[in-house]
């Protein structure tokens, strides 16, 4: 897909979001192999961030940060390790506090979070830590075998008898977002989702949320799948510094060489800027 196709797709989305609302749910489920039923209605605020600053020790991981997020926003958060994209995930939940500025959840927004931890109990076959042991689960206002629904997540037959405790790395991803996903939320935080995917959960994953009506936060080194998903970039560049860009990927790398120069193509270790406590 072409820059300026990819542009385009990202602003139909934003303008689409009272449509992904009111489309039939029904024929959404059968259309697609992961479905994500919506939550309520999102309010004109979703998350606001104003000059937030967040460190640990003296270093500051986030140096100053402003951003809104709209409603049927899809935000890619990338950057190296360590850099706080999953600090900034907490922030948003609560989890952790700014040392300055503000983060500013809607009153209508219900939080969905799979982060990298990913507890499960081991000793929970693949079926019951996903449907919680019931022959069906509810997605928006239609009733599906839970058997079924966790046949789209890859586990099909025999498999869903398996204990977690024997799941691999991406086998246990899988559960994780099937969990979520089932759950009525209408902000998501996806913490590296892609990890260990196999080819069609991910190109299925990747088609449930852009159609998912709702918005989003991903963290993912995968810049392909935040090419397709992505109407926004928050980049943890260096030296503190954050950046909200409107755009794809590929847009804000293009816009990052623009304002970087030879400099953009240089490796560098990540550094952080003094916090100052006020």
């Amino acid at each position: 897909m072409s820059p300026r196709a990819r542009q385009a797709k990202g602003k139909a989305r934003l303008n689409a979001y009272e449509r992904l609302l009111t489309e039939d749910s029904a024929q959404k489920i059968d259309a697609v192999e992961i479905y994500v039923p919506p939550g309520p209605r999102l309010g004109d605020v979703v998350v606001e961030a104003t000059d937030v600053i967040k460190g640990y020790g003296d270093r500051a991981l986030i140096g100053g940060l402003s951003f809104t997020l709209p409603p049927a926003g899809i935000v890619g958060v990338v950057g190296p390790n360590g850099a706080g994209k999953t600090t900034l995930l907490r922030l948003i939940t609560g989890e952790e506090e700014p040392d300055a500025g503000e983060i500013r959840l809607g009153e209508t927004v219900q939080l969905g979070y799979v982060d990298q931890g990913r507890e499960l109990d081991p000793q929970q076959t693949v079926w019951e830590a996903i449907s919680d042991g019931r022959d069906e689960i509810t997605l928006a206002k239609r009733t599906v075998a839970s058997r079924a629904y966790v046949s789209w997540f890859n586990f099909r037959g025999s498999d869903q008898q398996r204990k977690v405790g024997t799941l691999s790395g991406g086998e246990r991803n899988r559960v994780h977002l099937a969990k979520l996903l089932r759950g009525g939320a209408n902000l998501l935080l996806l913490d590296e989702p892609t990890n260990d995917l196999d080819v069609d959960t991910l190109r299925a994953l990747e088609d449930a949320v852009v159609e998912f009506a709702g918005c989003a936060v991903v963290v993912s080194h995968d810049r392909w799948f935040l090419d397709r998903i992505a109407t926004h970039i928050i980049a943890f560049e260096g030296d503190s510094e954050v950046v909200w860009f409107a755009g794809n990927y590929a847009d804000y790398e293009a816009d990052r060489r623009r304002r970087l120069g030879r400099a953009a193509d240089q490796p560098h270790r990540i550094r952080f800027r003094k916090l100052t406590r006020v």
